[in-house]
C-alpha cells in the first residue's frame, strides 16, 4: 500500500451502501470499524470480519458511549451513513408531521450531534464525512419531489457547513458525499449503479481527500456539487 493501514468508522454500516462502504475500504487495506443499530448478517459475514460495535444515533447516550468505547482510537475517516426516506413520495403539507420529524432527526440532527461525539475519535489531517445526496442540493432541485428527504438532507449540508466553522481550527476536514443514484433498498432497482460501484468510487474521493481541509460536496466520482 505504501502507507501504515489507514483506518475508518463507518456508523450505519448494516446494509446498502455503509455496507458497501466497508468493503471498499477493507479491500484497500484499511482497518474498518463498522456500526449497525441491531443485527447485523451483511457485517458478520464479511471476511474478514471488521470490527462492529452497536449504536442508534438517534439515541445521543449510545453515541457517548460508542465514542468512551473507542477512546484511545484516532481514525482516518468517521463516516456517518445512516439515513432514512420515510414517505419519501408526499409532499410534506399531505404526510404526517411525525414522519418527516423523524426524517429530519435522523438524516441532519443526529449525524451532526454524532459527528460532533466523535471529533476527538478523528485522527490529525483525517476527515469528518457525512453521507449526502445530491437530493440535498437547493440549486439543482429542478424536479421537486421527495419533499421531507430533499429538505433533511439540505439541512445536513448546512449544519456540515456550520460543523465545518466551528471547528476550523482542528486538523481535519469535512466531506458531503453524495453517492451516486444507487441500487439499494433506498433507490430502488431502476437505479444507475450498483453499491460497489458507489462504495469504490467514494473510497477513491476519501483517499484522495485525506489531509485537505474545509468542507466540501461531492459525488462519488469527486465532482463538486451545487449547494
Amino acid at each position: 500500500m505504501g502507507h501504515e493501514s489507514r483506518s475508518a468508522l463507518i456508523v450505519g454500516a448494516s446494509r446498502g451502501l455503509g455496507l458497501g462502504v466497508v468493503q471498499a475500504l477493507m479491500a484497500r487495506g484499511w482497518d474498518v470499524t463498522a456500526t449497525a443499530r441491531g443485527p447485523a448478517p451483511g457485517l458478520d459475514g464479511l471476511e474478514p470480519a471488521p470490527r462492529i460495535e452497536r449504536v442508534d444515533i438517534d439515541d445521543d447516550a449510545a453515541v457517548a458511549r460508542l465514542a468512551e468505547t473507542l477512546a484511545g482510537q484516532r481514525f482516518d475517516v468517521v463516516f456517518i451513513v445512516a439515513g432514512v426516506a420515510a414517505e419519501a413520495h408526499v409532499p410534506v403539507p399531505q404526510g404526517s408531521r411525525a414522519s418527516a420529524l423523524k426524517v429530519f432527526e435522523t438524516n441532519a440532527i443526529s449525524p451532526i450531534r454524532a459527528a460532533e461525539a466523535l471529533v476527538p475519535r478523528v485522527a490529525p489531517g483525517g476527515l469528518v464525512v457525512l453521507m449526502s445526496s445530491i437530493l440535498g442540493s437547493v440549486g439543482a432541485n429542478e424536479s421537486g419531489g421527495w419533499e421531507s428527504y430533499r429538505a433533511s438532507k439540505a439541512g445536513l449540508n448546512t449544519l456540515a457547513r456550520s460543523f465545518e466553522v466551528r471547528h476550523r481550527d482542528a486538523p481535519f476536514g469535512v466531506v458531503l458525499l453524495h453517492p451516486g443514484w444507487v441500487r439499494t433498498d433506498m433507490g430502488g432497482p431502476e437505479a444507475d449503479i450498483d453499491v460497489a460501484t458507489s462504495a469504490a468510487g467514494m473510497a477513491e474521493v476519501l483517499e484522495r481527500r485525506l489531509g485537505q481541509k474545509g468542507c466540501v460536496y461531492l459525488d462519488y466520482r469527486g465532482e463538486t456539487l451545487p449547494w
